[in-house]
């Protein structure tokens, strides 16, 4: 009774000790939740009015500013709308404008700002948002009253109270029947362990089976809880050494093995002798700063001309060749074999099934039997670079559905982490696939199967649904399979932060005229830039098509504005592709004809692979970025060109089929089927004033910034740590069970006779 008391007791206690710091901790953050909530509906009031109010200023139509301001402040919280000319008069202004507000304050802001407005009666908030534009420069000036903001932290900390009172008593009465429970028995290990944890006491010795098992679990628990006050991802500073730092902590020892189709390095034989060459992958980009920073085994195809005289008798060799932290293992594959698995059913079926293009696919049983073999060679040779049975796997794409399953037979305790890069379409287009069971049957083999968005998620949980029969938990997006369990999880893959070929870079103003004097272009043109590998999904010639209506819609662009489109050749064997290239080379020198002359060419299309640092370089040479993606998984371009401007300037032109879309809402976002929007949101962005490139550049970097690659891969790492642990306690608590199983069982067998 006295343990019941204790425990019972010492949750009213910490309670009470929680409604003291927790309370004003709510008032606070409620008050700073409210006032976010402002300064964002502000900012989307500019956002709304802003070309309205622009080109009523430029009539000087006063009558119309005062109604358009009568309308906006008919809002609950929007007390006053007013606006401030260059020389700090108030032009105009809603029927309320309080006493104390001066638009001397306000004068020398070149960008948005917020600012509380000292008065001696209710608080409320200053929004002031620059417009220029000749005679129509100022500031729009938005007041808030933020009562409501006290008033919702009040009720915010009254709620708190009576929330945690109810937790005490609640903490009280678990606390007490936890006590009578230890005392009475149970699973005596699992519990004491549990209780020796809390109170802080040091393991037993290993006197007996029950102290044995409670030493381990008490191990795991106490991991389990280091996983839990991991800093939140968005918050948490990634970078190669946190993420070397999370996999020393959550997994040591662990051994990682990457298997991909595309391999980070490539070695090719030229006149000169042998040259590398980085390829233009998303995929590479994402994941070679990862084995920088955990080392490991890569395990990709060996492509380049010159790949078997770089690798020693185990076909490996150690990379990057600046600075070698990890070994690549090169996997042959005949003609026969590449022309089945990769040209045949991924990207003639898989490829164009999954991103729903408009490209029918094709599937072929000689494709799918090739594809089946080259996935039990690469399974054969992850077994072979394994150097324990429980590595962790990170199997990378669609090339590779099979393997999870295949790796899964081999090395039944690894942990298999599975990302798929492309888009996962809804289960009725999936079920166009001839070999659909199978192909979800391997990648229910992973442990963490992973995807750009939670829509694809839901997509996959959708099509195991149709067509495999197995138990679905939705709440926990979990998928089990006989006794395995895969959980499926989204993970927006990124760059890495900050990127490595911008500190090679020369200062934006040098970058410009290198650029424009390399293209032989006037010093003064504006640039736009596409870059990507030459594929049909990725809407290069609807970018053309924006681009012709653009200058047919605002001819005064002609020889102001030219647009660099960098297109890598890929898969040149898949009759698509070299029909695309052929289709955008027509369609270039069409527009070229229409728009431009001996002197001009609106669309200067350059058909060649681009190293890192000449992409970064174009970046930041460029006035804005065109990704025009018909159907993408996220699309790193987009980001790379947000990392590459350190300068705050440049303006993303983003598609709304692109995963990168989700995180990157400060672009333009775009429609690439409508070639006349497009046109248009290129002249916005030519037009945009540099107050606004900024404020929207600089909160796409801060997204960039805090959820890079390391943060992509930490994620990933944490989640199969904490899998590891809970499935290791599963093991040890069901051992322990049995165990106390068999020693009851001579007292029962004594009791019977």
């Amino acid at each position: 009774m006295r343990q019941v008391i204790r425990y019972g007791g010492a949750a009213l206690v910490a309670t009470s000790l929680a409604i003291l710091l927790i309370a004003p901790m709510a008032t606070s953050f409620v008050e700073q939740w409210s006032r976010r909530d402002v300064e964002l509906r502000a900012t989307l009031v500019n956002n709304t009015v802003r070309d309205e109010l622009t080109a009523l200023l430029s009539r000087d139509a006063g009558e119309q500013i005062s109604r358009l301001f009568e309308r906006l402040a008919l809002d609950e919280r929007l007390l006053a709308v007013g606006f401030c000319g260059p020389a700090g008069d108030l032009r105009y202004q809603s029927k309320v404008m309080p006493s104390e507000f001066s638009c001397e304050r306000i004068l020398r802001a070149a960008r948005p700002s917020f600012a509380d407005l000292p008065t001696s009666g209710r608080p409320m908030l200053v929004a002031a948002f620059p417009i220029s534009g000749g005679s129509t420069s100022g500031h729009l000036v938005l007041i808030h009253d933020l009562t409501f903001a006290q008033q919702r932290a009040d009720q915010a900390k009254t709620w708190v109270m009576v929330a945690l009172a109810s937790v005490a008593f609640v903490g009280a009465a678990l606390a007490s029947l936890i006590a009578l429970f230890v005392m009475r028995g149970g699973l005596r290990s699992v519990e004491r362990a549990i209780a020796e944890l809390r109170a802080g006491r040091q393991p037993v010795a290993r006197g007996s089976d029950n102290s044995m098992f409670g030493g381990k679990i008490r191990e795991l628990l106490k991991e389990l809880e280091q996983n839990r006050r991991l800093p939140d991802a968005i918050e948490f500073d990634w970078n190669p050494q946190s993420l070397r730092r999370t996999l020393n902590s959550q997994l040591p020892q662990a051994e990682v093995i990457v298997v991909s189709n595309r391999e980070p390095y490539i070695h090719n034989r030229t006149r000169d002798g042998i040259s590398l060459q980085t390829p233009a992958s998303g995929l590479v980009a994402a994941l070679e700063p990862i084995m920088r920073a955990c080392g490991g085994t890569w395990i990709a195809h060996g492509s380049g001309t010159a790949d078997r005289e770089t690798v020693d008798k185990s076909d490996r060799i150690r990379v990057p060749p600046d600075a070698p932290s990890y070994s690549l293992r090169r996997v042959w594959l005949s003609e026969e074999e590449q022309n089945g698995y990769y040209y045949g059913l991924a990207n003639e079926g898989l490829w164009p099934l999954c991103h729903i293009a408009f490209v029918r696919p094709t599937f072929r049983q000689s494709d799918w039997e090739q594809y089946r073999a080259v996935n039990a060679r690469f399974a054969d040779a992850v077994a072979q670079e394994a150097r324990r049975p429980d590595p962790i796997i990170m199997i990378q794409d669609y090339h590779f559905a099979l393997l999870p399953g295949m790796i899964r037979e081999r090395l039944p305790a690894a942990t298999i982490i599975t990302f798929w890069h492309i888009p996962w379409p809804n289960s009725e287009v999936f079920g166009i696939c001839p070999w659909k069971e199978e192909i979800l049957a391997g990648l229910l083999g992973s442990t963490v199967l992973g995807f750009h968005t939670q829509f694809h998620c839901n997509n996959f949980i959708d099509t195991i649904d149709r067509f495999v029969e197995s138990r679905i938990d939705r709440e926990r997006a979990s998928v089990t399979r006989g006794d395995h369990e895969t959980f499926v999880r989204p993970y927006p893959i990124s760059i890495e932060w900050p990127p490595a070929a911008l500190a090679r870079q020369k200062p934006v103003a040098e970058c410009r005229t290198a650029v424009r004097a390399r293209l032989g272009l006037p010093q003064d043109m504006l640039l736009g830039v596409g870059i990507e590998r030459f594929d049909y999904t990725k809407g290069i010639l609807d970018r053309m098509h924006s681009v012709d209506r653009l200058l047919t819609n605002h001819p005064e662009w002609k020889r102001r504005f030219a647009f660099v489109q960098i297109a890598a050749p890929t898969r040149s064997k898949l009759p698509k592709y070299a029909e695309l290239q052929r289709e955008a080379q027509a369609l270039a020198e069409d527009i070229n004809a229409r728009h431009g002359d001996a002197g001009y060419r609106p669309i200067v299309l350059m058909i060649q692979h681009y190293e890192p640092d000449q992409v970064f370089e174009l970046f930041r040479a460029a006035d804005l970025c065109v990704v025009s993606s018909l159907h993408d998984g996220m699309n790193l371009v987009a980001k790379e060109f947000v990392a590459a401007r350190d300068d705050q300037m440049g303006v993303l032109i983003l598609s709304n089929f692109a995963g990168a879309s989700r995180e990157l809402a400060e672009a333009l976002i775009v429609n690439p089927y409508d070639a006349d929007a497009m046109g248009e949101a290129i002249h916005r962005a030519l037009a945009m004033p540099e107050t606004e490139q900024c404020a929207r550049m600089q909160v796409m970097r801060d997204v960039v910034r805090a959820r890079n690659v390391y943060r992509w891969a930490g994620q990933m790492l944490i989640d199969a740590a904490q899998l590891r642990r809970r499935q290791e306690i599963m093991q040890l608590a069901e051992l322990e069970e049995a165990n106390d199983a068999r020693r009851q069982m001579p007292r029962r067998v004594a009791r019977a006779r």
